[in-house]
């Protein structure tokens, strides 16, 4: 089976394979991705990947209610738990992201709604043959990500929100020859 070239752990294969690139438009879902995907910055993608139970743990299934209302001393308190990336500015952003992420949801009905707006409610979708093909960001993602900014998110810069775009189906960036290309599955 042919897969986008950037899946070849077990881990990787299966958020590959069950998660990414999927049109999301569950809030808590899409609270986690961008959490996940911020928190990245910097790492391998397989480092978040191992850890992502620590912080579905630590940061309250995701529940964006729940986060924001985490103070100093809740941050200090994650900072130490290795079952996370340790850092403080992307654990505090998380906790930042969570208000600002609570004040969309106000203004919109859902993050969902306020999100896929962005792409009139369908996924972008590329049909790349090779990795070296896609782009670090694109147009769509310095927009989203300066309205991000303009809103109060964090961590959210134009490549940290291309990559939350992809994961959460919004740009569906499935290589042509992956199994979960729909040029590929047309036989294209």
């Amino acid at each position: 089976m042919t897969r986008c070239d950037w899946a070849t752990t077990e881990r990787s294969i299966a958020y590959h394979d069950a998660e990414w690139g999927r049109a999301q438009h569950d809030d808590r879902a899409l609270f986690e991705s961008l959490t996940l995907e911020g928190a990245q910055a910097g790492l391998s993608w397989e480092t978040i990947l191992a850890k992502r139970a620590g912080y579905r743990t630590l940061f309250m299934g995701f529940d964006p209610a729940l986060v924001a209302r985490f103070d100093d001393s809740r941050i200090a308190e994650i900072a130490t738990d290795a079952r996370i990336v340790r850092h403080r500015g992307k654990i505090a952003s998380t906790v930042g992201n969570a208000r600002a992420f609570l004040a969309v949801q106000e203004a919109f009905g859902s993050f969902d709604a306020y999100l896929w707006a962005f792409v009139d409610g369908a996924p972008v979708v590329t049909r790349w043959r090779t990795r070296d093909e896609l782009p670090d960001t694109t147009p769509l993602a310095r927009r989203i990500g300066a309205d991000l900014r303009a809103r109060g998110f964090t961590f959210v810069g134009p490549t940290i929100v291309y990559a939350f775009l992809q994961a959460t189906g919004v740009v569906d960036d499935h290589l042509a020859t992956c199994f979960r290309s729909e040029t590929h599955a047309e036989g294209a």
